[in-house]
């Protein structure tokens, strides 16, 4: 799993320069030379919802999601069980109900393009399918551990 792991990173990290240098390409086009160029933009609003989604799919771990610590804080260890069974149960389940739609619409969305690069709409939308996959392996994941009694201690603030 290190691996894999690994090579998401690795991917994100990619996905986050490409995203840079195209953004500083844009900066030095427009300010620089007065001469804004279209494709910039169209690739920086792509690479940038690749980016999001990649992260919150498979970088982001679990603890650093938004979560209501004060509740969970304050319920008991049964309590906490349940209510993490229950929460991925429901996120699990809701992205697992999605996924066969949301594969369809991207599919659908390849006979389209970018105005400019003429990218196809089903690689523009595809790591939105990814996420709803890793949201059901995640809440999977985290059936199991809440089953076993793992993951249920106290939420620390860090900042």
């Amino acid at each position: 799993m290190g691996m894999l792991r690994k090579a998401a990173q690795t991917l994100g990290g990619l996905l986050f320069i490409a995203l840079f240098l195209v953004f500083l390409v844009q900066i030095t086009a427009r300010f620089g030379f007065d001469r804004p160029l279209p494709w910039t933009d169209e690739l920086a609003v792509v690479l940038y919802l690749w980016v999001i989604l990649w992260a919150a799919a498979f970088m982001v771990p679990e603890r650093e999601h938004v979560v209501f610590d004060l509740v969970w804080n304050s319920a008991s260890q049964p309590l906490r069980r349940v209510m993490r069974i229950v929460g991925h149960l429901l996120i699990g389940g809701l992205a697992a109900v999605a996924i066969p739609a949301s594969w369809d619409y991207v599919h659908f969305m390849a006979r389209e393009g970018t105005p400019v690069l003429g990218l196809s709409f089903e690689w523009v939308f595809l790591p939105f399918v990814l996420l709803l996959f890793a949201l059901v392996l995640r809440s999977i994941q985290g059936v199991w551990q809440a089953c076993r009694g793992q993951g249920l201690e106290n939420l620390e603030h860090t900042s």
